[in-house]
């Protein structure tokens, strides 16, 4: 499990190589351009991953919705019981 902690560990001197490296093969002209499309695309799974998340705490919500009206009106149902058997004893 540390090991694949440590992969993600770089220093500053490495992202720098990195990016000589990658500026050296795709050029000043295409870097750009890639980075938009890296942009766009983070943008992308930022939006998916709203989505998915309102999405969750939307059936959340109708989940405990559904479970509130069932308890009031089981607790409903209780009182009239109580009340026909305080009627019965009553008579």
């Amino acid at each position: 499990m540390n090991n694949i902690l440590l992969f993600f560990d770089i220093s500053t001197g490495e992202i720098f190589i990195i990016l000589v490296v990658g500026f050296l093969i795709f050029g000043p002209k295409k870097i750009p351009e890639i980075a938009r499309k890296v942009g766009k695309g983070m943008g992308e799974i930022k939006r998916a991953t709203n989505d998915i998340k309102s999405e969750i705490h939307n059936e959340i919500n109708k989940i405990e919705t559904a479970v509130k009206i069932e308890e009031s009106q089981k607790k409903s149902d209780n009182k009239e019981d109580y009340s026909k058997a305080d009627k019965t004893k009553a008579e």
